[in-house]
């Protein structure tokens, strides 16, 4: 007797494994978030955003918010000034590992 594909047998064990599979794809998409995302940004979470900075300029006083950030004294500003100093060195920008085309550097090979 030939094995017939469309036999009722395998039928059960065909679904089971079917049914895996959907869930095993359900949990990567929940973990990946990418039921959540769209693209390669995840657009509720910047209309959100936009929404509340909007939002915030309509109903706070922005100029007073601005002079009251201002630095109180010359050793506050000092302070303010390394603090921006000392986070721009951790940030990586165009010059950082970077030759001038744009493309990575190979590490193979020797910069002099």
């Amino acid at each position: 007797m030939n094995p017939n594909p469309n036999d009722r047998r395998d039928q059960p064990q065909r679904e089971q494994q079917q049914q895996q599979s959907s869930e095993g794809q359900q949990q990567q998409e929940a973990a990946s978030g990418a039921s959540q995302q769209y693209g390669e940004g995840n657009y509720q979470a910047t209309r959100d955003y936009d929404r509340g900075v909007k939002e915030h300029m309509q109903t706070h006083d922005v100029e007073r918010e601005a002079r009251d950030a201002a630095p109180r004294s010359d050793a506050e500003e000092k302070e303010m000034e390394d603090a921006e100093a000392e986070g721009r060195s951790r940030a990586r920008g165009p010059d950082d590992d970077m030759p001038e085309d744009g493309a990575p550097e190979d590490p193979g090979e020797d910069v002099k």
